[in-house]
């Protein structure tokens, strides 16, 4: 079987398949190493900044579910499964909707807007007295990120070239890692607030990331960038070194239409790409959303639950980190997610096969496994899939639609872990073991017709690149 590299033959995106040769020059006087630098820095810090305190705000209630809310609001049996689950109605509803709209509008208003919105959201909910309080703002808080996620790994895929991605996109990837780390810490902390001007501890949660989030959201309205042909920042030749080295050539004006769309879903490799990151979705969200519960199930107090939900986010940032390096330095995607699936199916053998006080040790080391496979792999993932996709019209419609798709998984992980399950969980373990397989299923399928789709354009082109193809 053939071991895929990162992408597809090299084609302007949008077009009738021009080749590299067909390519606008680089420009002589810009140095690429420099150009790259301060991409970075004016790129990458932003919107690391935005989805750190958006996901740290969407995940936020996993550590308020261990403190005294499930009481104040009256939680009962599956109540906060289901408050988990609303957010993710509107959150994939508008994930397409939101990229052609930020097409429109600029990234920066748009990005800064939604997170502007979120915080503002996020600080009703420190207030709420009833589940049904609790219900509607999650499903605005859904409303409001629906466009952050995708918008922005649409908009990296346009700054960076194919060699350079899977290291942005990481750094990007790892601000979700960074948030299940930091909100643990952070909530340790907050933990010792119960009662501070009246209000509970888990309504401070609430509250402080709120105001952090609207703070950021204020700052990216002056700091976030935009598509490089909208960059002040840069020269004319930097833009243009920008959309040589990317091939993006397209104007960035161009519209998405029924036919772009129509061209897309009859593509199967959107559909194994959905399939692929739903699957690694799934104990993504369970572990970001039920890591702290799982592990005061193992007799910690509140306190020490939140400290140790900190070192599997860890060791998952450190293997991210490792995997982006050798990803862009080999230039391949594949066995890399697979490592990861692997990685997941050890951690669940562990959780499924040992229990009790005296294989603590044991339990631990799989609930680190799960967090470093599933994020690790989920990092990759999005890499291959949208460096696969070609040009404005693709890559808003694909990022919504496979980003779309895969983030459904999270509603089949907010009931992965339920009260009736507890304490060893073994459902929700079988369920992402199936998960895991099917991710790994889907994973070789779409290699495959990537493989197989690379060998028609460069037999099409009549050459034999055995760069592109690699033999295992």
């Amino acid at each position: 079987m053939g071991v895929v590299t990162e992408d597809k033959i090299d084609t302007v995106p949008g077009s009738s398949g021009q080749s590299e040769e067909d390519a606008p020059p680089f420009p002589s006087n810009v140095d690429d190493a420099k150009l790259v630098r301060k991409i970075d820095m004016r790129v990458m810090p932003m919107l690391f900044g935005i989805y750190l305190v958006a996901f740290l705000d969407r995940v936020n209630i996993s550590n308020a579910l261990t403190m005294s809310m499930p009481d104040d609001l009256n939680l009962y049996g599956n109540r906060a499964n289901v408050a988990l689950l609303i957010f993710y109605i509107p959150y994939i509803i508008f994930e397409i909707p939101s990229n052609v709209i930020m097409k429109k509008l600029k990234p920066h208003i748009w990005l800064s807007g939604c997170i502007i919105a979120f915080g503002i959201v996020m600080l009703g909910q420190a207030f709420v007295q009833s589940y049904g309080g609790l219900i509607a703002t999650r499903f605005f808080l859904g409303w409001a990120e629906s466009g952050i996620f995708p918008g922005s790994f649409y908009l990296i895929s346009f700054w960076y070239k194919r060699a350079e991605a899977q290291k942005r996109f990481t750094i990007y990837w790892s601000s979700v890692i960074f948030a299940g780390a930091f909100g643990g810490l952070l909530a340790s902390g907050i933990a010792k607030m119960d009662g501070m001007r009246g209000l509970e501890n888990w309504r401070w949660i609430f509250l402080l990331e709120g105001v952090a989030s609207i703070l950021v959201g204020i700052t990216a309205l002056f700091f976030c960038a935009d598509f490089p042909q909208q960059a002040s920042w840069l020269t004319e030749d930097e833009k243009a070194a920008v959309i040589a080295k990317t091939r993006n050539y397209e104007d960035d004006e161009v519209k998405v239409t029924k036919s772009d769309l129509a061209s897309f879903f009859r593509d199967p490799k959107g559909y194994l790409a959905a399939i692929m990151y739903f699957t690694i979705v799934i104990p993504i969200y369970a572990f970001a959303y039920f890591a702290p519960t799982i592990i005061k199930a193992l007799g910690y107090g509140t306190i020490q639950t939140q400290l140790h939900s900190v070192p599997p986010f860890a060791a998952a940032l450190g293997l991210c980190l490792v995997m982006a390096y050798f990803s862009d330095k080999y230039a391949i995607r594949y066995p890399f997610i697979l490592f990861g699936d692997l990685l997941i199916i050890i951690g669940l053998a562990i959780m499924l096969s040992l229990h009790g006080s005296e294989h603590f040790s044991a339990e631990y080391l799989g609930i680190c496994f799960i967090t470093m496979g599933s994020f690790s792999a989920g990092a990759v993932i999005i890499c291959w899939v949208l460096m696969n996709m070609q040009g404005h019209a693709e890559r808003s419609i694909g990022s919504g639609f496979v980003i779309g798709v895969g983030n459904s998984g999270g509603i089949v992980a907010v009931f992965c872990f339920t009260k009736d399950d507890a304490p060893l969980y073994k459902r929700g373990y079988w369920i992402l073991m199936a998960m895991a397989l099917a991710g790994t299923v889907s994973t070789v399928a779409y290699g495959l017709v990537v493989a197989r789709e690379r060998r028609r354009q460069i037999q099409a082109e009549g050459k034999t690149d055995k760069e592109k193809i690699l033999s295992l």
